[in-house]
């Protein structure tokens, strides 16, 4: 039985994948973008246009790819994409209004509060370790593959990593003080 090749991943010599095949790889990678993208940008909203911004950009610079990993390109390019925001929103601040201020969606998990303390630990890290973590933790990239995918050392991984489920340890453990008290 012949082996299919992997997403994103072609032979050396092989053609590109035809348009249809090449977006119907790029439409599997969707749900792990998002993840990616709204931990990333600690929001839903600039999330989706992260999101958004990435597809198009891997849709419009197909003939860029070289045809190793498309999903390695299309992580790397979102983190790109990430970046140059952050870099640019710290140069010229702003202030948003958010018109869903008092609107909320109801929970369906055990513990209402659970998805909250996770979201709200997750934004406690920094945007190097909370990438890290997403990518090695979510996303099940190898340490070697994240430090590919953010050009950094593998030391810097493993370090980040580490530091990063430390800090969500701590975080979520203050959450979880209860006092108890003798019975009298």
């Amino acid at each position: 039985m012949p082996h299919a090749p992997d997403e994103g991943s072609r032979a050396k010599g092989a053609s590109p994948p035809s348009a249809e095949t090449f977006e119907n790889q790029v439409l599997s990678l969707v749900p792990s973008l998002r993840r990616y993208s709204r931990s990333l940008a600690k929001s839903d909203s600039d999330g989706e246009d992260l999101l958004q911004d990435c597809v198009e950009k891997v849709l419009v610079r197909r003939s860029q790819w070289r045809g190793i990993n498309l999903r390695a390109w299309a992580f790397t390019i979102m983190t790109n994409l990430y970046r140059d925001r952050h870099r640019r929103s710290s140069q010229h601040p702003s202030v948003e209004f958010d018109e869903t201020l008092g609107l909320t969606a109801e929970d369906v998990s055990g513990d209402p509060l659970e998805k909250t303390r996770l979201q709200q630990a997750l934004n406690a890290l920094t945007p190097e370790y909370r990438s890290v973590l997403m990518l090695v933790v979510v996303e099940g990239y190898a340490y070697r593959d994240v430090a590919d995918l953010l050009s950094i050392p593998i030391g810097t991984v493993m370090s980040r990593l580490s530091r990063a489920r430390r800090q969500m340890a701590k975080h979520l453990a203050e959450d979880n003080i209860v006092t108890l008290r003798r019975p009298k």
